[in-house]
């Protein structure tokens, strides 16, 4: 792959480790306290390199410079400190001579946060990966999150699951580097997606309407995927005749080509008819009317496999998990907010997967963020250490809910 086809893996601004689009659509995320930027591209050629920083900060502030890939010492940064805001500071990246591509993080250091803006430099060879440390990662299959947006849960590279991001236009975030609008991270084993994550406000919602635009989604395999079409080429249920639930709900995403992405199979999984229409519908319907009174509220919607209420085989003879239980976790912005902390408010829902719930009971199933990692052993929202100090962090995600959601 040549330097000018390199792949973005990071957001090149961090407002505050946050890149969503805020109520204007064309707004990039929340008001920061601190944030380091650059008008360049984060993606480098191997020669060397300068190219100026950008710092937006209260009071005094450092630069660190750090090397995931453990081989350092081939960047440097002037200043490297400083007070108040700076539009002149150059970072010089050295040229990169091995045939592996590497990766930099530069991080703002100030008394209130630390948001850390990545580059990602090609090797000689043009060669680059998501992975950290210059390792190239098959773009088929992404293991981890590289990025910082604040909805994002916890990701590893050991657990046999794989990330992956959509753009606003139903591309591969990592190809286009566009306007993200929801990611993944996919269980090819039950071949759903253990949860999805997106932000979402009046601005991301946009307008129009449902496309019904069932298909295989292009960022993996079909044969990874439910079976979704027929021989053809239309739309199918399960097997069992479970409902294709959305994690992303179609309403969330009203712009057309945003819209037939929450049609994609790497969204469905099998649902109760009655849990799809019933609690889950209502649910959904409560988190859009949060989020338009919110800057920003960030959501992670995911199912529970482990255990599987059942296997299912789908219309095309291939292995499907059914959850048994369904979450979200949630976590809002506004700045001008009385509520919460430092204009941020968690709160999570855990329903088991059961079409004899009523189907206006889901604040039954309301609880704290720290409950609902407990319950599922996800650590959710791990960006927002990023974005308030770690004892505050830890404050919103322990907080019982707030009588806010209602």
């Amino acid at each position: 792959m040549s330097a000018r086809n390199i792949i973005l893996y990071a957001a090149a601004v961090i407002l505050l480790a946050v890149s969503a689009s805020s109520c204007d659509p064309g707004k990039e995320g929340p008001v920061a306290t601190a944030r380091i930027e650059t008008a360049a591209s984060t993606s480098l050629g191997s020669a060397k390199t300068s190219l100026f920083l950008s710092v937006t900060a209260e009071g005094d502030w450092s630069i660190e410079l750090r090397y995931p890939g453990g081989d350092g010492g081939w960047a440097s940064v002037t200043p490297s400190s400083g007070t108040g805001n700076k539009n002149s500071v150059v970072l010089t990246v050295q040229e990169n001579t091995g045939d592996d591509s590497r990766t930099l993080e530069v991080v703002l250091v100030t008394a209130a946060a630390s948001p850390v803006l990545q580059l990602l430099q090609a090797g000689k060879s043009g060669t680059v990966g998501p992975g950290t440390g210059g390792k190239p990662v098959d773009i088929e299959g992404h293991g981890r999150a590289y990025h910082k947006w604040l909805e994002l849960p916890a990701t590893s590279d050991q657990d046999n699951f794989d990330f992956f991001a959509h753009d606003m236009k139903g591309g591969d975030y990592y190809k286009t580097g566009g306007q993200r609008n929801w990611s993944f991270y996919y269980d090819y084993d039950n071949r759903v997606a253990r949860w999805v994550a997106y932000p979402l406000n009046k601005g991301l919602i946009g307008s129009g309407k449902r496309t019904d635009q069932w298909g295989y989604d292009p960022l993996l395999p079909a044969e990874t995927q439910f079976a979704i079409l027929n021989s053809s080429g239309y739309a199918q249920t399960y097997g069992d005749g479970s409902a294709r639930g959305h994690q992303l709900p179609s309403a969330d995403r009203l712009n057309y080509n945003a819209n037939v992405s929450t049609f994609f199979a790497t969204n469905m999984t099998p649902q109760n008819n009655a849990f799809n229409g019933g609690i889950w519908a209502d649910l959904e319907s409560r988190i859009r009317g949060w989020a338009s009174s919110s800057d920003t509220l960030y959501v992670v919607t995911g199912c529970v496999v482990d255990p599987v209420l059942r296997v299912i085989t789908d219309r095309g003879g291939r292995r499907v998990g059914v959850p048994s239980a369904y979450f979200k976790a949630l976590l809002r912005y506004m700045p001008s907010s009385t509520v919460g902390f430092s204009g941020y408010l968690a709160c999570g829902f855990l329903l088991p997967h059961d079409g004899n719930i009523a189907g206006d009971s889901c604040m039954d199933y309301i609880m704290s963020v720290d409950e609902l990692e407990q319950k599922t052993g996800i650590d959710f929202f791990v960006n927002l250490a990023e974005v308030l100090p770690k004892e505050t962090a830890a404050k919103v995600e322990a907080e019982r809910p707030n009588p806010w959601w209602k």
